[in-house]
C-alpha cells in the first residue's frame, strides 16, 4: 500500500528495509482507509521511516518501549519535528501494537479495581448515563487520592466522619460555582454510599456530607438574541463541504433544540424525510422522541448529505472533515463548530459557550412567543416540566401580564 503515496522503487525499498519495514505497508493502508490526505500520510510515513532506520542502526528491532522512542525524539533538531515524530509513532503504535511494549510511565493505578467496580455499579445498578458516570468517577478519584495522601497505608474501612468533613472541604476548595460545589457534594455522597454498599466501610458516611445550597432558578440561562443566531447562520459560506456541514448542524440545533450528544448520535435512518421529522434516540431522559424538521433545515441537511458528506462506511449523519474522517467521538468538536460560526457572525460569546447555548436560545424564543410550556418541554426532551420553568423567567411580557396590583391601588 506504500505504492499509493510513493512511486520510485528506490524509495519503496528504503521504506520497507528498516526495522518497521514489515509494518509500513499496513500503516500506509490504514492511513488511507482512515481518510488521511496524501500529503499528511506522506509526512507520517517519512517520519516513521526515519524512526525505522534509527531502530535498525541501534539494533532495536525487538519490542519498542518508551525509552527507545524518547531517545529517537531527542535526536531531532526542532520542536516541530519532535512533535511530528511522536504523532507518527503513535499512529504506528495504534496500527501495529504488537511491536510496542507498554510505556514504562504507565504504572497501574492502585485504585483501578475499586473505580472499575464503582463504574459498574453506576451503570448497572444506578442506570446512569456515561457522561454522568465520568463526573462521578473524577470525584471518587479525588476522594481516594486525598485519603491516600493524608492517611497513607490506612484502609477505607478506617475512614470516619471527621475525614469526610475534611475531604469535602478539599473538594469544595476546587470549585467556584454553586452548581459545581453542589454537584461535588452530591457525588461524594454517592461514592460513600457505595463504600458501605460494597462492605468497604460499615458506617453511613454519606450523612456527614454537608448540604451545599444551589438555587437552580436563581440565575437566567445563557442565551442569544434570535437575530444573532440567524445572522451567524446566514454568514456561513455554502461553497465548501465544511460550510455545508456546519450550516446543517447550526440549523438543526437552532430549529430542533437537540443536545450535542443527540446530534452526534443521529443516523441516516433517523431522518424521516416524508414526515418532516427527526427521531432522537435515547436522549438524556433515556427515551426516544420525535422533533419536527422544518423546511430550511431539511434543505440544508439534504445539501450536506448529497454534496458534502464523506463517502465512508458509517451510518452517522455528521462526520468530521479532517483525517481520520469519521463520526464525532466527543462533544468538543461540535461545540467548537458552533462557537466558531457564532464568532464569525460577529457575536461575542460567554466563556465556554457551545452547542447548548443555541438550545437555550431556541427555548427562550419559543417561550417569548407564548408557546405552551409543556410543548417546549416535549421539544427539548425534558422529563419534568420544572426543568423548562427556568425559561419562563426571561419571558418578561408574559410575567407582566400576571403581576398582582400594587397594594392600595384604586384600580
Amino acid at each position: 500500500m506504500l505504492d499509493l503515496y510513493f512511486k520510485y522503487e528506490g524509495v519503496l525499498r528504503r521504506l520497507r528495509s528498516g526495522a518497521l519495514g514489515g509494518e509500513m505497508d499496513r500503516i500506509a493502508a490504514q492511513l488511507a482507509e482512515s481518510g488521511y490526505k496524501s500529503a499528511s500520510a506522506k509526512v507520517y510515513i517519512s517520519r516513521l521511516s526515519r524512526f525505522s532506520d534509527f531502530l535498525a542502526r541501534h539494533s532495536l528491532s525487538t519490542m519498542i518501549d518508551q525509552t527507545v522512542i524518547d531517545r529517537f525524539v531527542e535526536c531531532l533538531p526542532t520542536v516541530a519535528s519532535r512533535i511530528a515524530a511522536r504523532t507518527a509513532i503513535e499512529h504506528a503504535r495504534r496500527i501495529a501494537p504488537e511491536r510496542f511494549s507498554i510505556p514504562c510511565s504507565m504504572v497501574a493505578d492502585p485504585n483501578g479495581p475499586l473505580l472499575a467496580a464503582y463504574l459498574d455499579h453506576l451503570r448497572q445498578v444506578r442506570g446512569l448515563e456515561a457522561k454522568t458516570c465520568e463526573g462521578m468517577l473524577v470525584n471518587a478519584r479525588r476522594i481516594l487520592a486525598w485519603f491516600g495522601d493524608q492517611h497513607t497505608g490506612q484502609p477505607l474501612a478506617a475512614m470516619t466522619g471527621e475525614h469526610v468533613l475534611a475531604v469535602v472541604e478539599h473538594l469544595l476548595s476546587m470549585s467556584s460555582k454553586d452548581s459545581t460545589r453542589s454537584g461535588s457534594t452530591s457525588h461524594a455522597r454517592t461514592f460513600l454510599r457505595f463504600l458501605r454498599w460494597s462492605d468497604l466501610n460499615d458506617q453511613d458516611l454519606a450523612r456527614f456530607v454537608p448540604r451545599t445550597p444551589c438555587w437552580r432558578l436563581a440565575h437566567l440561562p445563557p442565551r442569544l438574541p434570535w437575530e444573532d443566531v440567524r445572522r451567524a447562520i446566514d454568514a456561513i459560506d455554502l461553497t465548501t463541504a465544511k460550510g455545508l456541514r456546519d450550516h446543517a448542524i447550526l440549523l438543526l440545533l437552532a430549529t430542533t433544540g437537540i443536545r450535542n450528544r443527540e446530534l452526534r448520535s443521529l443516523e441516516l435512518e433517523d431522518i424521516r424525510w416524508r414526515a418532516a421529522e427527526v427521531l432522537v434516540r435515547q436522549g438524556k431522559a433515556r427515551r426516544d422522541r420525535v422533533v419536527p424538521l422544518v423546511q430550511e433545515a431539511s434543505k440544508a441537511l439534504a445539501d450536506y448529505l448529497l454534496h458534502a458528506r464523506p463517502r465512508i462506511d458509517s451510518r452517522k449523519v455528521f462526520l468530521c472533515t479532517v483525517p481520520p474522517v469519521g463520526p464525532f467521538k466527543t462533544s468538543a468538536p461540535v461545540s467548537r463548530i458552533v462557537r466558531s460560526r457564532l464568532e464569525r457572525g460577529g457575536i461575542k460569546l460567554p466563556r465556554g459557550a457551545g452547542a447548548h447555548l443555541v438550545r437555550h436560545s431556541l427555548a427562550t424564543k419559543l417561550v417569548s412567543r407564548r408557546r405552551p410550556i409543556n410543548e417546549v418541554a416535549d421539544l427539548l426532551g425534558h422529563r419534568s416540566i420544572d426543568t423548562t420553568a427556568i425559561y419562563v423567567k426571561v419571558a418578561l411580557p408574559q410575567l407582566a401580564d400576571v403581576t398582582l396590583p400594587f397594594p392600595g391601588d384604586a384600580s
